[in-house]
């Protein structure tokens, strides 16, 4: 496990902690911040999303005079999704002193750490976790700005059982909690709906060779292939099946926004479609951040966006509670909102919950997806 840092927005971590009394002074001026991701492993693509979304919103904040007259220094942790590694994150990040964690992106690592934020009083804000889990057994101090998998579920289910009536369908998933959580809701909305599963099963993540599991899937004659689990391995499955003569459609959930997918299943990802939020980059909230991104040469997909509304949302609310104190933060979130962010309004239930979720299909089509006419 590694923290990182950059550079320009606070000293090192390494740093030695004798102060002068003039760097006493400039510590006072200054509130610390954390964001977690996966910035190593098979999800880092999205972990440098987030690194990208949170970078962006705290260099804007301090250059609108940060919050409450402190600038804010943001700490980066790596989880490699890796629910261990994500608990001795959050205990490093809770010593640092951080107020708030942006994160983290995985399921499986937001719901172990977020006990460590709620002993430590330290606020959470995930922008991708979506396993309803994380707010349902959360506390005081989960929030996401993001949909919930039951949510998200529900709309795949149904588009499912309507779209692929009298089709044979198979739903996978990797046994994570994101995975299983986001494949176990399509499948309840798509039985309610009248449709059941060919086959309901689960998969090895992080392997290379699927084409036992695809076996399987083509001695059932599948025609639809639902998986709840990651890009990596849903690319590799449709290519494989595609390999062996399959003429199915994989359907997927938020964790195949990424163009890594298409780098993974090729042209046999074409046709592939996945669930996720309107396109924020399209909003008109967003047109002034996501042109200060394009000029870095940076594409704000997938969750940078979401991450960059979870700072803000964060910054905003201190200034409302007057307060960075985690705690009066926190209130001021559930009872202020709704917030003005680069998503649009944005405003928080009871647990912690986004009040509007907005979930909408999107396709692939010749190695970039779009949400569907």
């Amino acid at each position: 496990m590694t923290i990182q840092r950059r550079t320009l927005l606070g000293a090192s971590l390494t740093a030695p902690m004798i102060l002068s009394a003039r760097g006493a002074m400039a510590q006072a001026r200054t509130v610390r911040i954390g964001m977690v991701g996966p910035l190593t492993g098979a999800n880092a693509t999205f972990g440098a999303q987030m690194r990208e979304g949170a970078t962006q919103a705290v260099t804007d904040i301090n250059a609108a005079g940060g919050v409450l007259g402190q600038q804010v220094v943001l700490e980066t942790g790596d989880d490699a999704c890796d629910p261990r590694q994500a608990v001795s994150v959050a205990n490093q990040l809770a010593g640092r002193q951080v107020r708030v964690v942006i994160g983290h992106y995985c399921s499986g690592s937001s719901i172990p750490a977020s006990k460590v934020y709620t002993e430590e009083g330290v606020l959470q804000i995930s922008p991708a976790s979506t396993n309803p889990r994380y707010t349902d057994e959360g506390s005081w101090n989960t929030f996401r700005t993001c949909g919930r998998d039951d949510q998200q579920g529900a709309i795949a289910g149904k588009y499912i059982a309507e779209a692929y009536k009298g089709k044979r369908i198979a739903v996978l998933h990797d046994n994570s909690a994101y995975g299983k959580g986001l494949a176990d809701e399509t499948k309840k909305a798509m039985n309610a709906a009248g449709t059941a599963e060919a086959i309901y099963a689960a998969y090895t993540p992080g392997e290379r060779d699927y084409n036992a599991v695809v076996s399987r899937l083509k001695a059932a004659n599948v025609d639809v292939i639902y998986v709840g689990g990651y890009h990596t391995e849903a690319g590799l499955i449709v290519r494989q099946a595609k390999e062996q003569g399959m003429n199915v459609t994989l359907i997927g959930g938020d964790a195949l926004m990424t163009n890594e997918f298409w780098q993974i299943s090729g042209a046999a990802g074409e046709g592939t479609l996945m669930t996720f939020s309107s396109d924020p980059r399209k909003r008109p909230t967003a047109s002034d951040v996501v042109a200060r991104f394009k000029a870095r040469n940076v594409d704000p997909e997938g969750f940078v966006l979401y991450t960059y509304a979870a700072t803000q949302i964060w910054a905003d609310a201190a200034r409302k509670a007057n307060s960075v104190e985690p705690r009066r933060v926190a209130d001021a979130m559930k009872a202020s909102g709704p917030w003005q962010t680069v998503l649009g309004p944005i405003g928080f239930d009871r647990k912690g919950d986004v009040t509007v979720p907005d979930y909408v299909f999107y396709v692939w089509k010749n190695g970039s997806y779009a949400e569907m006419s």
